[in-house]
């Protein structure tokens, strides 16, 4: 079956049910579906980018937050991500502004970025297996950290940073993908301390109990 036909089996289906919600609050807001190839709720490490891709946007109804897309950002990670070992059942991928908005600015500053803060939260609370972030670029990062700091009951991972996968860090593509590959090495180890379906190690005042 194709992806859109598998946009409800189990793993996936709170998530998209994400999608639906965050599309009904604004008119026009563009959000591309999870992947039913990727983890879903079953995930123990989350890929965290900036935004959509404009890519991404044109296809319209049949867009996801996906390896498989064809923009060079996607390509790019999936080659890291590969090389790394993380296996596509470890993780799920959404972007930090999980959506395109015609009343936002088309740059992702700190007013963008604050405005899903709440839907961060609630992509973490539906991901009970969750055992780290690893935000790829400096507003993923920024997003991140300004959820962490800025909420009151946040549900703290441990986070691993790494450059955003755009072709427009070009002069520093090697050590691009040495770092990104890295984070994906050190997510697949922590992913990998434990199997299965289960609860998230469970936090109290934002502090990881183990």
């Amino acid at each position: 079956m194709s992806k859109l036909d598998r946009l409800d089996a189990p793993h996936v289906e709170p998530l998209n049910r994400l999608v639906r919600s965050w599309r009904n609050e604004r008119a026009n807001r563009f959000v591309p579906w999870f992947d039913p190839d990727d983890a879903g709720t079953c995930a123990r490490v989350l890929v965290l980018l900036e935004k959509p891709a404009p890519s991404t946007a044109s296809l319209g109804e049949a867009a996801f937050s996906s390896e498989d897309n064809g923009n060079p950002s996607s390509r790019a990670l999936r080659v890291a991500r590969i090389e790394s070992g993380l296996q596509r059942s470890q993780y799920v991928r959404c972007n930090a502004i999980p959506w395109i908005d015609p009343e936002q600015p088309r740059q992702a500053g700190d007013t963008a970025i604050d405005s899903a803060r709440e839907a961060l939260h609630s992509l973490l609370t539906a991901l009970p297996r969750l055992r780290v972030i690893v935000p790829l670029g400096t507003v993923a990062l920024n997003a991140t950290m300004r959820y962490f700091t800025l909420t009151d009951a946040p549900l703290i991972v441990p986070v691993i940073g790494a450059p955003h996968p755009s072709p427009a860090n070009g002069a520093h593509r090697h050590e691009q993908h040495q770092r990104m590959t890295n984070a994906f090495r050190h997510a697949a180890r922590i992913a990998s301390e434990g199997e299965g379906c289960g609860r998230r190690p469970s936090t109290e005042n934002g502090h990881l109990l183990l």
